[in-house]
């Protein structure tokens, strides 16, 4: 299993990725204040899209044709490639972007150190944590804590392979209307959609959940679920270990 999500293929999971994976403007607006003052932008494992600003030239890279031909029709110029193998000269670009992507490539070191070959301004990366603990589907599905482990590079990584980094909390809002994994934590009923599910790429990795499922479903329907995590109730946001790493130079 430890290999298992560096081998997912978006050709598989990427069906209905576009519906399910909507930008969410405050994460954008972060995302956006964070590229600075660049007009050319690089976005690398680009998916269909999501969070490419549209009032600057941005070029896309992606590997899986899947996700390419989800793109809206008028999302930046796509390349099919890799991280690790950018097709541009030495600073081409004013910043690149890497949004919930860096985990899933086979090597990190590589391509970070591609992504700063090719930026002569910000690198922006949206990843998470692998030390942040306290999501309550961890609780459920302890492999979860397991696979960030394996899969998730260490805060401390990003300044060894990029230089001077900034390193800020990403709060996740109650009603974020991106679909990654842990954006539904003020909904959890939303984990027992095998749809919803179909878009985080840690259900395909870890594999059959369901005995955990049924189990969480039990407690939402008992109400122990609402007793045990009621303290999350009233929250607008949360931070649930999602990081804004952005370089200094």
């Amino acid at each position: 299993m430890l290999l298992a999500i560096m081998r997912t293929s978006y050709d598989t999971i990427g069906v209905n990725y576009s519906d399910l994976r909507k930008p969410d403007a405050r994460i954008q607006m972060m995302i956006s204040k964070a590229l600075g003052t660049a007009n050319t932008v690089l976005n690398v494992g680009a998916g269909t899209g999501s969070y490419e600003p549209t009032d600057r030239s941005v070029t896309a890279i992606e590997p899986s044709i899947e996700m390419i031909q989800q793109r809206d029709a008028s999302a930046a110029t796509v390349i099919k490639g890799y991280a690790e193998d950018l097709p541009f000269d030495d600073n081409s670009f004013d910043a690149s972007m890497a949004i919930l992507t860096v985990h899933h490539w086979i090597d990190k070191e590589k391509g970070l150190k591609e992504m700063r070959r090719v930026t002569h301004g910000p690198i922006v990366i949206l990843t998470f944590d692998p030390s942040h603990r306290g999501f309550w589907l961890a609780d459920y599905i302890p492999e979860l804590v397991e696979l960030d482990e394996v899969q998730m590079p260490r805060m401390t990584d990003y300044e060894k392979w990029l230089g001077l980094v900034n390193i800020s909390a990403v709060p996740i809002p109650h009603d974020c209307t991106d679909g990654f994994l842990y954006a539904y934590w003020r909904r959890p009923v939303a984990y027992l959609d095998p749809r919803i599910r179909a878009a985080m790429s840690s259900f395909w990795a870890i594999g059959d959940v369901s005995a955990k499922l049924e189990k969480l479903a039990s407690d939402l329907e008992t109400g122990a679920w609402e007793q045990r995590y009621s303290e999350l109730l009233d929250l607008n946001e949360c931070d649930f270990g999602y990081r804004l790493v952005t370089t200094k130079c």
